[in-house]
């Protein structure tokens, strides 16, 4: 019988993180709803534990529109305080806000560079970073490329986009595939 990998131990066997972890981390999607689903969801986790947000992500689908961007965009400050009484959200009034405010800044980038897609991937030049890490200690918590686009996109207008939280967001959409090197969810 073969040993299971270090790589699901963050996933702490919780159904929802093992199903995060198993098809969607370290995946790399291209569409910009994900995208842009993924950049809010992020930030939403500052200062928390992403089991908290992956365990309140329906609400924040369901409230938010399925993070479609325009629909964000428009979200009035009359909605967006309503949303300060859901339990099911993060209750931080800078948080909430900010998903409307990035929505904007993201139009911006849409409308300057054709999509979040082309912006977010020109980064790594499209292409996907592919770590060969053997044990869950050795992946970083940033590297450069998350510091650069961190201050490119505070820049922007995106809130909570620190260089962690960067580089969070880049597992979560595949630009890094940082699934431990004998994990069977491991694409590549």
């Amino acid at each position: 019988m073969t040993k299971e990998s270090d790589c699901r131990l963050w996933a702490a066997n919780d159904p929802l993180l093992i199903e995060y972890h198993d098809h969607e981390w370290c995946h790399i999607s291209h569409d910009d709803r994900y995208i842009f689903e993924m950049l809010c969801l992020e930030g939403q986790s500052v200062g928390l534990s992403w089991r908290t947000i992956i365990n309140k992500r329906k609400e924040y689908q369901k409230v938010y529109f399925n993070f479609d961007i325009d629909k964000c965009a428009s979200l009035t400050d009359e909605y967006l305080n309503s949303l300060m009484d859901d339990t099911g959200l993060i209750r931080n009034k800078n948080k909430i806000f900010s998903v409307r405010n990035n929505a904007i800044a993201v139009k911006k980038i849409i409308k300057d560079h054709g999509s979040l897609d082309s912006f977010i991937w020109s980064y790594t030049e499209g292409k996907q970073i592919i770590g060969r890490w053997e044990k869950a200690s050795d992946i970083p918590t940033e590297t450069e490329i998350s510091r650069k686009m961190s201050k490119d996109l505070k820049k922007l207008g995106i809130s909570f986009v620190g260089p962690v939280i960067t580089y969070s967001f880049m597992q979560s959409i595949g630009m890094v595939n940082d699934h431990l090197t004998d994990c069977a969810y491991r694409i590549y």
